[in-house]
């Protein structure tokens, strides 16, 4: 091991990971705004382990000054998708970005390693502001599904377990595993616009019964205590027997009776 001081080497891949999360999860907010879909599920990332950076070095013979260029997941960034298709999607806005450099990609996906492995890999260059200045860190983004995630987990504690030596029964049932995995993954795809409808059919009522709540609590802001309570009690039987019609008319007089009460408030 080498004497240099691992904190301060790191706080550079640190804040890249950070930013980009950040970055990342403001994107899917957006475009859950402008087209009320979001091809990304969710984000997160890490920054590696000084052993397994230690470990990956040796095995890669990559000297230890050339640890930041040898090693190019030090940094790594993990998106989940719902569909394989939004995993292009993905991949076509991280090309596109100007606060990035793309410097390669490998395509797990369509040409999936024999271990069974399904994922979307991006090496990318991202600039980083330090104390000394910029500092271009390499950062290792991997789109993915759910399905290929779950898989991609059970694979890597296995191999933890086995310390990457599995054995052949294990092999064998992780390859049925991914092929179950990319199955479930195609049927999904094939129901999309389903899944896609009631799931915003669900996000709508859930909106729609927070908003009412939150009105209702206006209402006793206002001091319009019997008349928040009354909402309250037909809110309940309108949920009680799930009338998502009843509690649109509800909320639309909610919003009149609290503008009534703004008017008087003023008055």
């Amino acid at each position: 091991m080498d004497g240099r001081d691992w904190s301060l080497f790191l706080q550079p891949y640190e804040q890249a990971v950070e930013e980009l999360k950040v970055k990342l999860k403001t994107l899917r907010t957006e475009l859950k705004v402008r087209e009320a879909y979001a091809p990304i599920e969710f984000v997160t990332g890490r920054v590696k382990k000084i052993s397994s950076i230690l470990e990956k070095a040796k095995r890669l013979s990559v000297p230890a000054e050339k640890i930041d260029t040898g090693i190019e997941d030090i940094a790594g960034i993990r998106i989940m998708c719902q569909f394989v298709d939004d995993i292009r999607r993905v991949a076509d806005i991280i090309r596109a970005r100007k606060d990035l450099t793309l410097v390669y990609e490998k395509d797990y996906v369509t040409n999936y390693k024999e271990s069974g492995y399904r994922s979307f890999h991006m090496i990318v260059e991202y600039p980083v502001q330090t104390a000394l200045g910029m500092k271009n860190v390499l950062a290792e983004i991997q789109i993915r599904t759910l399905a290929m995630n779950f898989w991609a987990t059970i694979e890597h504690s296995l191999n933890y377990k086995y310390k990457e030596s599995l054995p052949d029964e294990v092999r064998e049932r992780l390859k049925k595993a991914s092929e179950a995995a990319f199955m479930l993954d195609t049927e999904m795809s094939s129901i999309r616009q389903e899944i896609l409808d009631a799931q915003m059919d669900f996000e709508k009522k859930s909106n729609m019964v927070s908003s009412v709540l939150s009105d209702i609590q206006d209402l006793y802001f206002f001091h319009r205590v019997r008349e928040a309570a009354q909402f309250q009690l037909r809110f309940n039987e309108l949920w009680e027997q799930e009338d998502a019609y009843g509690i649109r008319m509800l909320a639309d007089e909610i919003k009149v009776a609290i503008s009534r009460a703004k008017k008087n408030n003023n008055g």
